[in-house]
């Protein structure tokens, strides 16, 4: 899988001995920048614009996110918390599967509680029945599977064949949609606009009879309208027009967008041996710091390579094999010792970060290219590593 960003933007002037090794440091005027991208499509197309926490939920910039968006998306009982206790706007809160004793609460902190199938919403309605006649005020939604596969790579393909995210949309019924007010899918992973409008112009046939019943469509996330080659103003005219013929309030729920190239992940080289050419040992690590590296697979893009010289394999201090992060040209083999950093990290790599073998977490960094400030937001030892295990 290619990585689709690496603008390094700003952080070519950023002095990589500012922070200790490793870190993360997020650029808020990116952040800010990513999201008045995302404010302007929601204004110009009426559309609701929600911030997908699975992939950035720094919540120290949950102020400022919350001056450009709605709200927050939630993929269960933990996220749904941080959205409402951090996040101005609305909670819409989904999940594969709910546990019984979680549905309560995610009830009363969510807006809109959207299921993965008819059968576990109709297993629960007593539970969403106690919640509303308590007062509750929050409304449910289904969750469709398209059935068109658009994705590059099928592990992060929702309409991949056997895909147990969604509703086969084929299987829908009157007595499936009368049960909820808002239908969402979701489709795309890293990818334009044209794969949107096509798993609309897919399932609009079998919607057009609900438009009447429902409030809300959601289209769901995985859009990058923040890199440099989206086309806005297809998307803008697309979320205005499906309103129209829909009669329902849209919403869109991007959450790489709003951290796109706004993240770096700075490390160090601890060691350098031969093996069939450079092997370099270094503080970051592809299991422990950016598992995509390994589920995708893909390549992240680091600041400032060389395009000659002697490619070196930079790996991670773990003891699996395969904790290699990929082969890079430094102009050199690099020095012991020497700073590096790795583009595009704010979105997902912050979030999957664990601590298998031990390894430290990055401590996380906020920086603002605009005015230079730099905040040391959280950092991480033994007792954080500690109090995960038993």
């Amino acid at each position: 899988m290619e990585t689709k960003a690496g603008d390094p933007g700003a952080f070519t002037q950023f002095d990589l001995s500012r922070v200790p090794s490793p870190s993360f440091v997020v650029d808020a005027a990116k952040i800010r920048a990513n999201c008045a991208v995302l404010r302007d499509i929601g204004d110009r197309s009426g559309a609701k614009v929600l911030s997908a926490l699975k992939a950035f939920s720094m919540w120290s910039l949950a102020d400022t996110i919350g001056q450009y968006l709605d709200g927050v998306c939630a993929s269960g009982l933990n996220e749904a918390l941080l959205g409402r206790e951090y996040y101005d706007g609305e909670v819409a809160t989904y999940s594969p599967a709910y546990k019984i004793e979680d549905l309560p609460v995610i009830c009363a902190v969510s807006d809109h509680v959207i299921f993965n199938s008819p059968d576990q919403l109709e297993r629960l309605s007593p539970i969403i029945e106690r919640m509303k006649s308590g007062g509750e005020d929050f409304d449910l939604g289904l969750r469709i599977n398209p059935e068109i596969p658009l994705g590059e790579v099928p592990r992060y393909d929702p309409s991949a064949p056997g895909s147990r995210l969604g509703f086969p949309i084929s299987q829908l019924t009157d007595e499936h949609v009368e049960m909820v007010r808002g239908i969402h899918f979701h489709n795309l992973c890293e990818q334009c606009f044209d794969p949107l409008m096509e798993t609309w112009e897919h399932v609009k046939g079998e919607l057009e009879p609900y438009f009447d019943h429902l409030d809300w469509i959601n289209v769901g996330g995985g859009h990058h309208i923040t890199r440099a080659d989206y086309d806005r103003e297809a998307l803008v005219e697309f979320l205005a027009e499906m309103a129209e013929e829909t009669g329902c309030q849209i919403y869109i729920e991007p959450g790489e967008a709003v951290a796109l190239d706004a993240g770096i992940l700075v490390g160090e080289i601890l060691d350098v041996h031969d093996n069939d050419g450079p092997v370099a040992i270094a503080d970051i690590s592809a299991t422990c710091h950016m598992p995509d590296v390994i589920e995708a697979p893909y390549r992240p893009a680091m600041l400032g390579e060389e395009d000659g010289g002697v490619a070196t394999r930079i790996g991670g201090p773990s003891c699996l094999a395969g904790d290699v992060i990929g082969d890079y040209r430094f102009g050199g083999v690099p020095e012991i010792g020497r700073r590096f950093a790795f583009l595009d990290q704010a979105h997902y790599s912050m979030v999957k970060t664990n601590t298998f073998n031990g390894v430290p977490l990055p401590d996380i960094w906020l920086w603002d290219s605009e005015t230079d400030e730099l905040t040391q937001i959280r950092s991480f030892g033994y007792d954080d590593f500690k109090s995960r295990l038993s």
